[in-house]
């Protein structure tokens, strides 16, 4: 490895990916995602196909969803949980790729959802749920399923233990609530959210999970509470304030 290289063992921070302008892509959870729109069928297994041949030359392997009208990708290195120099040299080459074959990117309405529980026995959860998942307990204590067919499930402990590097959670109103993570790109929450607004339900701008930057709270009562989360942007504020 030359002295300029990058390490391609360390994690990326938001800046640094933001830095690599990867336009065909977004930065959500921690990952690197892309939609491509192919014309037909055929040339979307076309496209998966030169994706999984550059994969292997690689030795970097994304997710990867072929259905009739897209090519969905997910990129991330998962022996240090999160995007790598690997993932943004893979990332151009798909991107290159895509337009080899005339293929649009289509970013707009990416998003991820995890789904978040309110414990102080986050590692209890986490072993159990890894067990009925078939799934893996994660670098932060996450149960991420490898086959892709149940959402991420994450643990965010009271103020009294706290998480690692999250903000102290509010006393709950029932004694564990399950809520929703949904992660937009910056632009689209903008979109979405329009103005401030207090809805009848009440509404709340937190800071939550620094890897998230903020989320919004759009319920007030019962067990359950959604929340819309935004990638960091930069050094801007909430897209929902």
């Amino acid at each position: 490895m030359s002295e300029n290289a990058p390490d391609p063992r360390r994690r990326l921070s938001t800046p640094e990916v933001a830095a690599e302008e990867l336009a065909d892509w977004r930065l959500l959870a921690g990952r690197l995602h892309a939609r491509f729109v192919p014309a037909d069928y055929a040339t979307g297994l076309e496209f998966v196909a030169r994706i999984g041949a550059a994969a292997e030359a690689a030795d970097h392997h994304p997710e990867t969803t072929l259905t009739y009208g897209d090519v969905l990708l997910t990129l991330s290195s998962h022996d240090v949980g999160g995007v790598t120099s690997r993932d943004v040299r893979l990332a151009r080459r798909v991107s290159a790729l895509a337009e080899e074959l005339g293929i649009r990117a289509d970013p707009g309405g990416l998003s991820r959802v995890e789904i978040g529980l309110d414990t102080a026995r986050g590692e209890e959860h986490a072993r159990f749920y890894a067990a009925l998942l078939g799934a893996r307990v994660m670098h932060e204590g996450e149960v991420a399923d490898p086959s892709l067919q149940a959402p991420t499930l994450w643990w965010q402990g009271p103020a009294a233990e706290g998480s690692a590097g999250e903000a102290p959670l509010p006393g709950p109103e029932v004694e564990q609530r399950w809520h929703f993570d949904v992660w937009v790109a910056p632009e689209e929450a903008r979109r979405a959210c329009g103005p401030p607004s207090t809805p009848a339900g009440g509404s709340s701008a937190t800071p939550r999970r620094p890897r998230s930057g903020w989320s919004r709270t759009s319920t007030a009562t019962g067990p359950a509470s959604a929340r819309r989360r935004t990638a960091p942007d930069s050094a801007r504020g909430p897209a929902c304030a």
